[in-house]
């Protein structure tokens, strides 16, 4: 679960979001909506904890793992794809490292085979002799071949790119999984890959989107970005969409009314 509390952002005198309070939990997909410069991507930000709020904080369950999708795509370009798609859950790839250094030594020492010992004790516990194979499936699911997958990212495409940023944003099972604009640069094969991905994902969800049909397929919810507060809204795109015109015809009446009552 991640929760907004009272939160405040200002950039000199405006006030992008004013004492917003929403919280996300798991097992639903959350579409963030609103007019171009409303602020989506930067909530994701604050809710990433990249970007500083004013005032108030954001909640994050204790031990739950929260995972992005890197905007920047020249990040990696000395990476190796599957390593850059493991390299999304940075405990288990610390793990890695230290087991590899470990047993590289010569002069393995007692110390070192006591703290052998913990890392492959947590490496398992974390599913990681499935590791690569799950960073592969992902791969091979958006459409990055095997062939691929032991190049380095500066020798990939930028559609390319983008997919193995997308595999390293949904590798291990994140808690919470924020992604902004992620069908952006995919193919269909792709977006329909990630739909039924999100569809059967069991955590907590924030996109930001601008491809209704998207939304329509795996938002379980959608949060509105109006002058600064947020609306949650039960249910998917269309739904919001009939809701909020619904709103509106509301608001026209009680005016009417207000209206009539004063002449």
């Amino acid at each position: 679960m991640i929760q907004a509390n009272n939160v405040t952002l200002r950039v000199g005198k405006k006030a992008l979001f004013e004492d917003v309070n929403i919280k996300f939990t798991a097992g639903n997909c959350y579409g963030i909506i609103g007019a171009n410069g409303a602020g989506k991507s930067t909530f994701l930000k604050i809710l990433s904890g990249r970007l500083e709020t004013t005032s108030g904080d954001v909640f994050i369950t204790p031990g739950e793992r929260l995972s992005f999708l890197e905007q920047d795509h020249f990040k990696y370009d000395d990476q190796v794809v599957l390593s850059t798609v493991i390299q999304g859950n940075a405990r288990l790839f610390q793990i890695m490292q230290e087991k590899d250094a470990i047993y590289a030594k010569e002069d393995f020492s007692d110390e070192d085979g006591i703290r052998a010992s913990e890392l492959e004790g947590e490496f398992a516990e974390m599913n990681g002799w499935e590791a690569e194979a799950d960073a592969e499936s992902l791969l091979n699911g958006l459409g990055i071949p095997t062939e691929f997958h032991n190049r380095l990212m500066k020798d990939l495409g930028g559609a390319q790119k983008v997919k193995v940023l997308l595999a390293r944003a949904l590798f291990g099972n994140p808690d919470i999984l924020l992604l902004d604009e992620p069908t952006n640069h995919l193919d269909m094969d792709a977006i329909d890959w990630l739909e039924e991905f999100l569809i059967n994902f069991e955590n907590t969800v924030i996109v930001v989107s601008h491809d209704r049909y998207f939304l329509n397929k795996v938002c379980t919810y959608i949060a509105d970005i109006d002058y600064g507060k947020i609306t949650l809204f039960a249910g998917n795109y269309d739904f919001w969409y009939e809701s909020s015109q619904l709103m509106v015809r509301q608001m026209k009446e009680a005016n009417k009314k207000k209206e009539e009552q004063i002449k």
